[in-house]
């Protein structure tokens, strides 16, 4: 199955709105910063045109959270100058205190 067929039957002028459309995706997602480095993306996801619900997997909470140290080791490791981002994270419509 070609999940891409779709795309044959584009113009040209369709198919650069799509690629503006995906670039312009990517960079939210690449210019995404502090907290919200530890969410998942949908919208990106919601760009395909094949819809499907995703089977999402969580880990149990402890190799959860390794995976968050992992992950933010592997920054510090990459990117040791980047500056600090210490706000608290709050969920939205989270009251603070």
């Amino acid at each position: 199955m070609d999940l891409d067929e779709d795309l044959r039957d584009l113009t040209r002028d369709e198919l650069e709105a799509e690629v503006r459309s995906l670039r312009a995706a990517v960079r939210r997602h690449r210019d995404s910063s502090g907290h919200d480095l530890c969410w998942h993306h949908p919208q990106l996801w919601d760009l395909l045109p094949e819809r499907v619900e995703p089977a999402v997997a969580v880990p149990p909470w402890p190799r959860f959270l390794r995976g968050c140290v992992r992950y933010r080791e592997s920054l510090e490791a990459q990117l040791p100058d980047a500056p600090v981002d210490d706000r608290e994270y709050r969920a939205a419509g989270e009251q603070g205190g």
